[in-house]
């Protein structure tokens, strides 16, 4: 015979209020660690660098904007990371390029270095350069690959990964994740992994939400837009 067990009302109340029935045991164990990087309604945390696209709050999501005669433009955390977990969706505007930028850094002067031990690159003062995960709603379908931004180019292409390649979502919402231990550096797309990499220039740096430029407009037209929402990255 199956026996029934009931649960007093007192305590059925007090389990309702304290939302213990929102969520099992394990979800809410796997949410412990992840800190939100965007409220939902202002841009506190954040700070822009390098160009002038115009960035704003709207429904809960980040809004970043295209304008003519600039360069590309960042929006980045104050604070820096090193190993962690992030995730992010986006929603961008099927003829535009973006990214987000990862372990990334700028120069509060204008700068030469040497890159790979040998050659000599200057990046102007305020200029972001490093690791972006690419948003790329553009045919050549890289969205998820890995490319070294204002310094090295593509690290991780996706030409060979056609799950991937078939994973964005034009159009819609998608969701990134981005993984950093060590020198591994992971990405996924909707679920699906794109790029997988051995890297260690640079070990701890920036987050920054990329608007690319598109010069005087004459090819691709101002105010074309990317949404980001539900960010949040859990350190490692």
């Amino acid at each position: 015979m199956k026996t029934t067990r009931y649960l007093p009302p007192g305590l059925l109340s007090f389990l309702a209020l304290t939302g213990v029935f929102l969520l099992p045991v394990s979800v809410r164990a796997a949410e412990v660690g992840w800190v939100n990087l965007f409220d939902g309604k202002t841009l506190d945390g954040w700070e822009q660098h390098s160009g002038k696209a115009l960035y704003r709050v709207e429904d809960g999501a980040v809004v970043g904007k295209t304008v003519i005669n600039t360069q590309n433009s960042f929006l980045c955390t104050k604070k820096t990371y090193g190993d962690f977990i992030l995730e992010f969706e986006f929603k961008v505007a099927p003829d535009m390029n973006s990214g987000v930028q990862f372990r990334s850094e700028y120069y509060t002067k204008e700068t030469e270095t040497v890159i790979n031990g040998a050659k000599k690159r200057k990046f102007p003062a305020d200029r972001v350069f490093g690791y972006q995960y690419e948003i790329d709603p553009s045919p050549r379908a890289y969205t998820g690959g890995v490319y070294d931004e204002a310094r090295r180019g593509w690290l991780f292409e996706l030409k060979d990964n056609k799950a991937a390649q078939q994973a964005f979502k034009k159009g819609d919402w998608n969701l990134a994740r981005i993984e950093c231990r060590g020198d591994h550096i992971q990405t996924w797309i909707n679920g699906v992994k794109a790029a997988d990499l051995k890297d260690g220039m640079t070990l701890r740096g920036l987050i920054a939400l990329q608007v690319h430029q598109i010069g005087d407009g004459s090819k691709k037209p101002a105010g074309e837009e990317i949404r980001w929402r539900n960010i949040r990255i859990k350190e490692l």
